[in-house]
């Protein structure tokens, strides 16, 4: 929906649920979050997204919304990503407050009613803190909390777990953010760049029952480059000369500090910089990784100039049911 059809909205609560491959766990995620729901004093609708699902799950959720009016479906050509299906969740969701939880049935559906609880206290984004992870402790667990406390460190917002899918959004301060790459981990990121309060509450998490999980060590890669990003698009995306400038100023005087030292070498020492080849290879390495990493965020801001000028999303939807 648009940002001005916000007071229009006809639910309290949408809840979005980006699927690939977890045809089993859908029935018992459904009636677990109907059964959360059922107590609670608020409209909703559930939103299954089918990210280019091949085990049948499409067939599940089709089951599931032709005998409840309430679960609407969307299903992608083939799989664009978690981050491309929460974003059609959020265009196509028609609630005053969006629900994010994940198919794998790890996140614990009781716990929505705690985090619209906050949102009704006055916060703008609630997110899920998974403070007794049942994950592998090496590849998941030790990475992850790397991850988190980088990603507070760099944009301000502390968070001890930004991984955790299981967050709420009030509409009006996430409908205007456009997502890309593994950006929907750093929606509160977002959120607070536009003045959103912001807390974090402990939920439950259970360990893996049915399915594989999607989640591998490269994913952490891509979410360190993604981070970049953000940080780029919270300090910079306004004023990238002080960025660039600044990085350039240093690099010039780094050159000089660097002449004047070959300088001294020569002539007080009598040693000539030819002899020691792993200096021109470090400068070399050095100035190669620099650009890269500048032509990266260019290349970022050039792509979501392509995408947002011309309207496209990162995704295209097969079909949909109960979608208006």
């Amino acid at each position: 929906m648009k940002a001005n059809d916000t007071n229009k909205r006809p639910f309290d609560v949408s809840i979005i649920v980006p699927v690939f491959d977890e045809r089993e766990n859908l029935r018992q995620l459904y009636d677990e979050t109907t059964k959360a729901m059922a107590p609670v004093n608020k409209t909703y609708e559930i939103i299954f997204i089918d990210d280019g699902s091949t085990d049948g799950s499409d067939k599940e959720i089709s089951a599931i919304v032709s005998n409840d009016h309430r679960t609407k479906m969307i299903q992608f050509v083939r799989n664009f990503g978690q981050t491309a299906a929460i974003a059609a969740g959020f265009e196509k969701g028609e609630g005053h407050v969006y629900v994010t939880i994940d198919a794998d049935n790890q996140n614990v559906p009781a716990d929505i009613p705690k985090l619209l609880t906050k949102i009704d206290e006055g916060f703008d984004v609630v997110s899920g803190w998974r403070k007794e992870r049942k994950d592998s402790f090496l590849m998941r667990r030790i990475p992850s909390m790397f991850a988190n406390r980088l990603i507070s460190w760099l944009t301000g917002v502390k968070l001890k777990d930004y991984g955790c899918t299981l967050k709420a959004y009030r509409a009006e301060y996430i409908e205007n953010i456009h997502l890309y790459g593994e950006m929907h981990r750093f929606i509160p990121a977002y959120a607070a760049m536009v003045g959103a309060k912001i807390t974090e509450t402990p939920v439950d998490h259970r360990p893996r029952t049915h399915g594989k999980t999607k989640y591998s060590l490269m994913r952490t890669f891509k979410v360190m480059i993604d981070l970049l990003t953000v940080k780029f698009l919270s300090s910079y995306a306004t004023k990238p000369g002080y960025l660039f400038g600044g990085l350039g100023l240093i690099l010039c005087l780094s050159g000089v500090l660097s002449a004047a030292e070959v300088l001294v070498e020569k002539y007080f020492k009598g040693s000539w910089a030819h002899n020691n080849p792993m200096l021109l290879l470090a400068v070399f390495l050095f100035f190669i990784g620099v650009q890269l990493i500048l032509i990266g965020l260019i290349a970022e801001l050039l792509a979501r100039t392509y995408h947002e000028s011309q309207g496209k999303k990162p995704y295209i939807i097969r079909k949909t049911i109960n979608i208006s």
